[in-house]
């Protein structure tokens, strides 16, 4: 099992920048390639960056040069800075883990499961 816990949203006006952060804990070497999404009232959940086992990144188009994912393996975190945000930016932010694989030992499972936070609300005004 694992556990995801974002943390970091707020409140802040157009051009400010904030950092989350997504702690993962319980089978942690069970999971790998985490991601961002986010969600806005009314919309669908969409895909915002991703970072997988060996470091390579993606970005929607919506936050490229503005958005940067990272992850500390020390601390089971994965983290999004985000800078120059603007109001199309608010929404509920979560983070989500791939957990399993048949390259992986018991007792992780070897099916391929996701794994989401409970997300963080970030608000951007105008």
């Amino acid at each position: 099992q694992l556990q995801l816990v974002e943390s970091g949203g707020g409140s802040v006006q157009a051009g400010g920048s904030l950092r989350l952060s997504c702690a993962a804990s319980g089978y942690t070497y069970c999971s790998h390639d985490m991601s961002w999404y986010r969600q806005a009232p009314g919309k669908e959940r969409e895909f915002v960056s991703d970072i997988d086992s060996d470091g390579s990144t993606n970005y929607a188009d919506s936050v490229k040069g503005r958005f940067t994912i990272s992850q500390d393996n020390a601390k089971n975190t994965l983290y999004l800075q985000m800078n120059s945000l603007k109001p199309e930016d608010t929404a509920m932010y979560y983070c989500r883990s791939q957990y399993g694989g048949r390259w992986l030992s018991p007792p992780c499972p070897s099916g391929l499961y996701n794994y989401w936070g409970q997300g963080t609300q970030v608000t951007v005004s105008s």
